[in-house]
């Protein structure tokens, strides 16, 4: 790996800021599940409006969680296009989106497709997936392969993303002699996010990640997944300071234990911090924290 991706924007018009390294960055998420399109684009909006420098939705296809799958969940790739045109600055991503759910062509497409509406915004992120209800329903097939079905996918997307023509004879997934036009506005292409807490997809991460996540670990998981994440990027010879860390963790409203928990988190040197806020006062939710972000941004 080696170099650095560097992500600058040319097309014509407003640009965004660009993804920072310099600075911790504060993102908020709702996930898209027990909400409404009303709550999601005025959410969207305090997110941008309140100085946020990413939101977030996630990807499922029926509902996750205790109480059961039928309640209504809106779908990942189409929400970020409607972020694109709701917002103006904050950068948008799917946290993550699940691999086994869409071919890399496909997934590849739709993400140049969102990346060209929002203007050079999108932040990419994929995951190995999880959900054994939605693939045993819908019919979705992968899970047993997951890792591999992930490695081969970020090996086509980024090529389609970069290459004229791109052919791949893998165990899973066949591409041959594709044309991917546009290419992303960023370059070489939008930031990639990895969702990684096993040891094999560490090492996907490690090779492929601008940004690592993981979801809801205390921080002393946090520290240990992070460590792994070094020995990882060793055993490849990349420089494990080119992968920023990011910790996703729920938050309920109360300002000072935001501040304690993303303390705690920032000691151990995550660089990104994303609210995972709940729906019904999430636009709420997206003010209060909006207000603390000074402090977050200086821990």
């Amino acid at each position: 790996m080696g170099e650095r991706h560097v992500h600058t924007v040319e097309v014509g018009g407003s640009k965004p800021p660009p993804p920072t390294t310099s600075r911790r960055r504060i993102g908020i998420k709702l996930s898209g599940q027990d909400t409404t399109a009303t709550e999601l684009r005025d959410f969207w909006r305090a997110a941008d409006e309140g100085g946020f420098d990413h939101v977030w939705v996630f990807d499922h296809l029926a509902a996750i969680g205790s109480d059961g799958p039928d309640r209504p969940v809106f779908e990942a790739w189409a929400l970020q296009a409607a972020m694109a045109i709701a917002t103006e600055r904050v950068r948008i991503g799917c946290l993550v989106t699940g691999n086994t759910y869409r071919h890399p062509a496909l997934l590849a497409k739709l993400a140049v497709t969102v990346d060209h509406l929002s203007n050079g915004r999108l932040e990419f992120g994929i995951g190995a997936a999880w959900a054994e209800y939605e693939h045993q329903t819908l019919g979705f097939d992968g899970l047993d392969h997951r890792v591999g079905g992930l490695s081969e996918s970020l090996r086509i997307i980024r090529s389609l993303w970069t290459e004229e023509r791109t052919t791949f004879e893998g165990r899973y997934y066949q591409v041959r002699d594709a044309v991917a036009n546009p290419k992303p506005v960023q370059k070489p292409y939008p930031p990639i996010w990895i969702g990684a807490a096993g040891a094999q997809t560490m090492k996907l991460a490690a090779r492929h990640a601008d940004v690592w996540n993981v979801t809801g670990s205390a921080p002393e998981r946090f520290r240990e997944l992070s460590s792994q994440l070094d020995e990882a990027c060793g055993a490849i010879g990349r420089d494990p300071a080119e992968i920023r860390r990011s910790v996703q963790f729920r938050w309920a409203g109360d300002r000072a234990e935001l501040v304690e928990t993303a303390a705690a988190y920032a000691e151990l040197g995550a660089t990104e911090l994303v609210l995972y806020v709940p729906s019904g006062f999430a636009v709420g939710a997206a003010h209060t924290a909006a207000e603390a972000l000074p402090e977050l941004r200086s821990l």
